[in-house]
């Protein structure tokens, strides 16, 4: 049975030159020294100590942090302290390996994005829609619920990236038709489609922004005196939080970038290919795409629940 003082004994030595060489500081310190005496823990229940463990000893302790729940940035992090130790252990022929060396990082499970449910867009829009009757016109209220309005169905319609939406040219809306070209990340050009609630709120923003002299000229769809001369993407995604929590919606649920997810997400809901999605998002690769498989997945079954004879 292991020494709970020589296991203590080489941990202090470890923390002792991670303070004089490295200069780390107490709030580390006191970290790797937390992490460290967990594995011994687990280590001496095991019947051995921590200094004399094997690689499958240690895989064995990161299952078990897997299995109390621990997060996988949280296993991550007492991996990496376990692998500065043996690191330290190695290098003073305290021990002639490092089972660490083997070990594979606990892999980051890919949040699923936030999104809205087509009910909650369909009432966001709605608000948008009504507040753009509910100011006088030519009042600087009507022209910013007017923008809003465009702004927010052009976004749902085509899934753009808040900067590809704020940075749009005037031609899109001067064209008036159901598929535009945007230019997005490195400078790769994809066609993207507008609905005809789309076309129509962006006609009605462009009517009132052609009576503003300030704006008419500007090649921006959306002008503003910023130094883009364009929107800011804050304001935006500020004015989106506003009208977003007098619909209903809880304000921290909400950016233009939920927007995005919600149109790809309704897309696949509805029976849309991924590849098209990918096409439509602007994504290089389908990888990027795929964090929305869990729409797929839950497609699919329902579909086979639906239709195949032996579902039942």
């Amino acid at each position: 049975m292991m020494s709970p003082v020589s296991s203590a004994a080489r941990i202090e030595a470890f923390l002792e030159m991670m303070a004089a060489e490295r200069g780390a500081s107490d709030n580390t310190l006191s970290s790797y020294r937390r992490d460290l005496e967990d594995a011994a823990a687990h280590a001496a229940q095991a019947g051995h100590r921590l200094a004399d463990a094997t690689p499958d000893d240690l895989r064995a302790f990161l299952a078990t942090l897997s299995a109390q729940g621990f997060a996988a940035t949280t296993q991550t992090r007492k991996l990496s302290a376990l692998r500065q130790f043996f690191h330290f252990l190695y290098t003073e022929g305290l021990r002639a390996d490092d089972p660490t060396g083997v070990l594979d990082s606990p892999k980051k499970a890919r949040p699923l994005p936030k999104t809205l449910s087509e009910t909650e867009t369909e009432a966001l829009l709605e608000r948008a829609a009504a507040e753009t009757g509910e100011h006088a016109p030519g009042t600087p209220a009507h022209l910013a619920a007017l923008r809003l309005h465009a702004l927010l169905e052009v976004l749902y319609a085509s899934g753009l990236r808040v900067s590809e939406l704020v940075g749009l040219p005037v031609t899109v809306a001067l064209r008036d038709e159901r598929f535009f070209a945007v230019r997005g990340k490195g400078g790769k050009e994809r066609i993207v489609p507008l609905s005809a609630k789309a076309r129509t709120a962006m006609q009605a923003w462009l009517k009132e922004r052609a009576t503003r002299a300030a704006l008419a000229e500007s090649p921006w769809l959306f002008p503003a005196g910023s130094e883009s001369g364009h929107l800011p993407r804050q304001v935006f995604a500020r004015d989106l939080k506003a009208v977003a929590a007098r619909a209903g919606i809880a304000a921290a649920k909400i950016s233009p970038h939920v927007l995005r997810h919600a149109f790809a997400s309704h897309l696949l809901q509805n029976g849309a290919d991924l590849r098209a999605v990918q096409e439509l998002l602007g994504h290089s690769d389908i990888s990027t795409t795929q964090i929305y498989t869990h729409v797929l997945e839950k497609r699919l079954t329902e579909l086979v629940q639906k239709h195949h004879p032996l579902a039942d």
